[in-house]
């Protein structure tokens, strides 16, 4: 028997009720996930917190410059400027395994796994800081803030970051944080990017929320103005900073070689730069950009053109005075290592879907809507002086963290929202 029309109406003005109830709730919590951005440089941290004082015990490493010098130390304070989509997940497992191994003390978020990004890092967003507190490895995701950094590490501490041409990172951000951008849901078409390059400036809006992943990421995570006017003298400004602050500059296209120089730099040894591609799309989800509209990728992000041009020339400057068959070298031998490895840990050999990754703790964090992001299966059988290794180098992010003991409150309770709304 049908409902009176009086009470129909009465049911769905409570189920109206509810799901915007439902909506403000989910919209909170996001908004604490994903805190607002904060457009000034002022520190969160109250003025006078005294800076690192590294203990008695722990002298600074005398290190010579290049790794290669007879009698250098390993190098083990570390500050690495995580960036997004530029392979930085893969060099966080290796910072994760150095750490680990060598009992060293991260700087760790409280909460979530990272520091309250897009807001500016502060020291107090560190879990269990205390003034003068003093750390081995900061690797995080964050937006960078130098003398917030600088004040948790030692005097000696190596700075690295790592940067990736400027189109396909806009191209891999666009498809990967695109469905939390609300500007681009205005846009229509089939292939999407192409209809925002086609004329960017219709639907981009600077203030508009989670606007940065969108536009000069590079810069704007490094901590600057991402919508600087490209014609200001501070843009070179900022560039020539970040090439006085940071000790290495990796490039996302040149990972082996970056690592041999990061290697060499840090007097580790190979199997501390040993890796298998962490985060990595799969191939029916990475469509290329032609030739025009790689142009206008490029145009659209100057700002990180001007950056990226600026340390690839730097780059090869250091692969130069590296030298180049002593680079071609050990890039072979990283990549033997590489395929030894591979053989020895993971199941089939190569990457699957996500749907194929048969152990949860394998199981990689997803885009929103979507599940395009590779994992692993850990082999069944793998022989006792590989096991650590292999699960480790196969761990992805989230739950490497929680293994290190990271409070991931927020991040565990999105995902299990997520999971419950089949986002």
């Amino acid at each position: 028997m049908p409902l009176p029309q009086k009470k129909r109406w009465e049911s769905m003005a409570k189920g109206l009720v509810l799901g915007a109830l439902f909506t403000s709730f989910l919209l909170l919590l996001y908004s604490y996930a994903v805190p607002p951005l904060h457009t000034g440089l002022a520190s969160t941290t109250p003025e006078g917190a005294a800076p690192c004082s590294p203990a008695l015990s722990e002298p600074e490493a005398r290190t010579p410059a290049n790794g290669s010098a007879g009698g250098c130390q390993p190098r083990r304070d570390i500050v690495f400027m995580k960036t997004h989509k530029t392979a930085s997940s893969t060099l966080l497992n290796i910072l994760f395994r150095f750490g680990q191994k060598h009992g060293l003390k991260f700087a760790f978020p409280n909460g979530r796994n990272d520091f309250d990004y897009p807001a500016f890092f502060a020291r107090s967003l560190v879990q269990d800081y205390r003034p003068g507190a003093c750390f081995n490895i900061i690797c995080n995701h964050m937006r960078f803030h130098y003398d917030e950094v600088r004040g948790l590490v030692p005097p000696n501490a190596t700075f690295i970051t790592v940067l990736r041409d400027p189109a396909r990172l806009f191209e891999s951000s666009f498809h990967y944080f695109g469905s939390v951008v609300p500007f681009t849901w205005k846009l229509s078409g089939r292939d999407k990017l192409a209809e925002f390059l086609q004329d960017p400036d219709r639907y981009y809006d600077p203030h508009g929320y989670n606007a940065h992943y969108l536009r000069n990421l590079l810069f704007f995570d490094l901590g600057y103005d991402s919508d600087l006017d490209p014609r200001s003298p501070q843009v070179q400004e900022h560039i020539l900073e970040v090439e006085r602050r940071f000790h290495l500059v990796l490039l996302q296209e040149y990972f082996d070689e970056s690592l041999v120089l990061l290697k060499d730099l840090l007097c580790w040894e190979l199997e501390d730069v040993l890796y298998f591609k962490l985060n990595a799309r799969r191939a029916s989800a990475v469509p290329r950009l032609s030739g025009e509209l790689y142009r206008r990728a490029t145009a659209w992000n100057v700002l990180d053109a001007r950056l990226y041009r600026h340390f690839n020339a730097s780059f090869w400057r250091k692969v130069e005075a590296f030298g180049r068959e002593r680079m071609a070298r050990e890039v072979a031998a990283l990549r033997h290592a590489n395929e030894r490895m591979r053989r020895i840990c993971i199941d089939g050999g190569h990457a699957v879907d996500a749907t194929a990754i048969q152990d949860s703790a394998m199981q990689p964090w997803q885009p929103l809507g979507t599940k395009s992001i590779l994992g692993y299966n850990l082999k069944k059988s793998i022989g006792r002086r590989h096991a650590q290794l292999c699960r480790r180098m196969l761990t992805p992010e989230i739950q490497y963290l929680m293994d290190l003991g990271v409070n991931l409150w927020v991040t565990k309770l999105w995902k299990l929202i997520r999971d419950f709304l089949q986002w």
